[in-house]
């Protein structure tokens, strides 16, 4: 399954995660709780996309779990060790043959436009 994570494609096995990940554990866990996560998780680790690759999977999986058209997160930390409340978050559902051509730059021109045109 591909996911895009900030300006990273995921290419995401559960299979191959450490210690598995049963989507049945989760299931009284709501999506805005997996959002808060996540928004934890880049407050900390702002480029956790790059530097954690493997939490950065969790947290895609757990979020295509909840939401199965989502297959791409934006979390946006304006600093290193910020308050989560100031993590913005934005979701997208990508097309399958655009997410498997995107790179960072075109991750952020063509999804999330925030580079200038």
């Amino acid at each position: 399954m591909l996911f895009l994570l900030n300006d990273a494609v995921l290419d995401i096995d559960p299979r191959e995660f450490s210690a598995p990940l049963e989507p049945t554990r989760f299931r009284a866990l709501s999506l805005n709780a997996v959002i808060k996560l996540g928004a934890e998780m880049f407050a900390e680790s702002p480029t956790l996309q790059r530097t954690e690759l493997e939490r950065a999977k969790r947290l895609a999986f757990l979020i295509q779990i909840k939401a199965p058209e989502i297959n791409a997160a934006l979390f946006v930390a304006p600093a290193l060790g910020c308050e989560p409340e100031e993590v913005i978050s934005r979701f997208a559902s990508v097309a399958l043959p655009v997410m498997g051509q995107l790179d960072a730059v075109s991750a952020d021109k063509e999804v999330w436009r925030r580079l200038a045109a």
